[in-house]
């Protein structure tokens, strides 16, 4: 007897109904409606909606800008983030990029190999070291750049001037909620 719990995996009729992404997010409401009632379906489907939308672009920009390039998504945010800020030791380079600093460190000796980055000791902390963009490195943010703000432009031309500016508003709004309402992030 199959549980009540779950959709029947052998059920290709639900299969069959969920096309694409956007048909699931509906099936996903109307089944988040039939066992909670009370949820908050516009708040789920916001983040639903972003959640992958994001995840979407960043793949386009991943498969079809950095890898091509010998790089990846991380590679691209570490050097974005020695490229803006400048040196960074580890600590702050996981907090800007939104990666662990267990990541960076494994990121760090990948594009030291490859001549991007140099890691350097600390001149205020002999324990700790600086990580610095190579000129190979500067060049392959710059390249990398220009290319993905092409793709982002792209992206971006479904939306007038004016809705681009909404979107970035609202984004900007939802994450001044942080600390408000006791958001983790990575420290």
């Amino acid at each position: 007897m199959p549980s009540t719990d779950r959709p029947d995996a052998d059920d290709t009729s639900t299969r069959a109904a969920l096309p694409d992404y956007w048909s699931f997010v509906d099936a996903a409401q109307r089944r988040i409606s039939q066992e909670f009632p009370d949820a908050d379906l516009m708040a789920n489907r916001v983040f639903l909606s972003l959640n992958r939308s994001s995840s979407t672009a960043t793949y386009d920009f991943e498969s079809s800008i950095h890898r091509p390039a010998g790089g990846t998504w991380s590679s691209f945010r570490l050097l974005l983030a020695l490229w803006v800020a400048g040196p960074l030791n580890p600590n702050e380079a996981a907090r800007l990029t939104g990666m662990s600093r267990a990541a960076v460190s494994n990121l760090t000796a990948t594009l030291v190999g490859k001549g991007l980055i140099n890691r350097e000791a600390s001149p205020d902390d002999g324990r700790s070291v600086t990580l610095h963009l190579t000129d190979a490195g500067l060049e392959r943010i710059r390249t990398a750049f220009r290319e993905q703000n092409e793709r982002e432009s792209r992206w971006a031309a479904a939306l007038t001037d004016d809705e681009q500016r909404t979107l970035v508003r609202l984004l900007e709004k939802l994450m001044e909620q942080r600390e408000r309402i006791g958001a983790r992030t990575r420290k």
